[in-house]
């Protein structure tokens, strides 16, 4: 799959007990001369790369959440990824909720907070122009895409049979009918004006259902959403695996689409850094990037899953019973109602799906994400005449490719397009012409 020009795994140990046997040794002379450093085994991966690869530190500070979306976080600090590319002092820190992450970013690592890391989008473009910040703008780069698909709509087992799936049968009458009675249905995302809201909003309004009028919508954050199903506080919530399936296996509800059905091989969640450390640490940058790919590979590689749910699911990252996640992790879903699928296309992708890579940080994505931003009142109309400008800005692709082409790696797209996208009702997404997917949408507020 890739083509590494690095040290054998032999040569990686001799060398390292060379070092360490020259450590031995120069601890029994004296001191080493202040000009020649003593080697240790924790930085023999970074005196072997190439010297114009060398990063510039070794150390980053990246936020993640509890869900599927962050596995390649995981997996390339615990598999040795980030240190094989000269990255040994790589934090993957646990952030409480969206917003606690946003509050991170905000600060930086230097303050407590942290460097950049996982996130819903369009956060990183909210916070670069300020506007979930207080208005104080904090440039981010859009550096790579974690994964696609991995998200669904669960609902409350009281609406089973309700016809509350993928296509909604007579959903203006039930939205209707409990608007009526005064007991609006309450729908909940994570973060306001993001990912998952966009999914639920997409799925209701291409069913005749107006988001804004017709039900509630509430932000909860994600390890909260089974608790709150639980008591009855929301009807339905949008979410990253493992929560949606949790509440079929808790029998407390049932998943009316995956996201993949909404839009197949959709982007997901994102890694996204401070500006000002990537420009300060442009080789790091890359370095992490490295690290990130290939452990996006290793993910991808379905013998791996195993492995890899056992090592997210510890109580250090996901905290939550490997079982829950093995399922989903293969494309298997219980929906709940009767519906099964079985269809790896449908996991989460890390790597590759059926349209192509899944890393590279397509800026036709972005540019879809403004303008479902823009379509619901998140972003003034005159956004769209100044998005490519600003994506150009912010989306880093091209460090994306020059790391993808240092350690070797194929797969590279040759555009920044994807090109035309297409959801399940038909509806479809020209990255040339945002104004006339705009123009189709019969709900909206723009």
């Amino acid at each position: 799959m890739s083509n590494f020009n690095h040290l054998s795994r032999r040569r990686f140990i001799a060398t390292a007990s060379a070092t360490a046997l020259s450590s031995v040794l120069l601890k029994a002379c004296g001191n080493p001369p202040e000009d020649k450093p003593t080697i240790t085994s924790a930085n023999v991966a970074r005196i072997n790369l190439p010297a114009d690869q060398v990063p510039e530190t070794t150390k980053v500070k990246l936020g993640y959440l509890p869900i599927v979306e962050a596995a390649p976080l995981v997996i390339a600090k615990e598999k040795g990824f980030f240190a094989k590319y000269g990255m040994t002092d790589v934090d993957i820190s646990k952030q409480a909720n969206w917003g606690a992450a946003r509050d991170n970013v905000k600060i930086g690592s230097a303050a407590g907070g942290i460097d950049g890391g996982q996130w819903q989008m369009p956060m990183p473009y909210l916070i670069s122009e300020g506007i979930i910040t207080d208005n104080l703008k904090v440039p981010m780069y859009v550096l790579l895409q974690l994964n696609t698909q991995g998200n669904a709509i669960a609902v409350a087992d009281k609406h089973k049979g309700k016809g509350l799936t993928l296509k909604v049968e007579k959903a203006k009458e039930f939205f209707e009918k409990t608007k009526a009675e005064g007991a609006k249905f309450k729908a909940a995302y994570t973060f306001p004006k993001a990912n998952q809201e966009f999914w639920i909003r997409y799925w209701l309004a291409a069913n005749g259902v107006d988001p804004d009028t017709d039900i509630e919508l509430l932000t909860v954050p994600a390890a909260q959403t089974v608790a709150n199903m639980k008591t009855g506080t929301m009807d339905a919530f949008s979410t990253g695996d493992p929560w949606p399936y949790r509440i079929v296996k808790e029998k407390i509800g049932f998943i009316s689409a995956l996201t993949a059905e909404i839009w197949k091989a959709h982007p997901e969640e994102y890694l996204a850094m401070r500006a000002d450390w990537v420009d300060k640490n442009p080789k790091a940058t890359k370095s992490m990037l490295k690290a990130i790919m290939e452990a996006q590979q290793w993910c991808d590689n379905f013998d791996n899953r195993k492995e890899l749910i056992q090592i997210v699911s510890t109580k250090n990252y996901f905290g939550v019973d490997p079982e829950i996640l093995q399922e989903p992790m293969m494309g298997k879903y219980d929906m709940g109602d009767g519906r099964t699928i079985d269809d790896k296309s449908m996991a989460p992708l890390y790597w590759k799906d059926a349209k192509g890579n899944v890393s590279y940080p397509y800026q036709s994505h972005d540019l879809w994400f403004l303008t479902e931003s823009v379509r619901w009142g998140f972003l003034p109309k005159d956004s769209l005449a100044k998005a490519k400008d600003l994506i150009k800005k912010v989306n880093r692709e091209d460090l994306w490719r020059e790391a993808a082409k240092e350690a070797g790696f194929s797969d590279i797209p040759t555009s920044t397009s994807r090109g035309i996208e297409e959801f399940f009702d038909g509806t479809k997404f020209d990255p040339e012409n945002p104004q006339a997917y705009l123009d189709s949408l019969k709900i909206k507020k723009a």
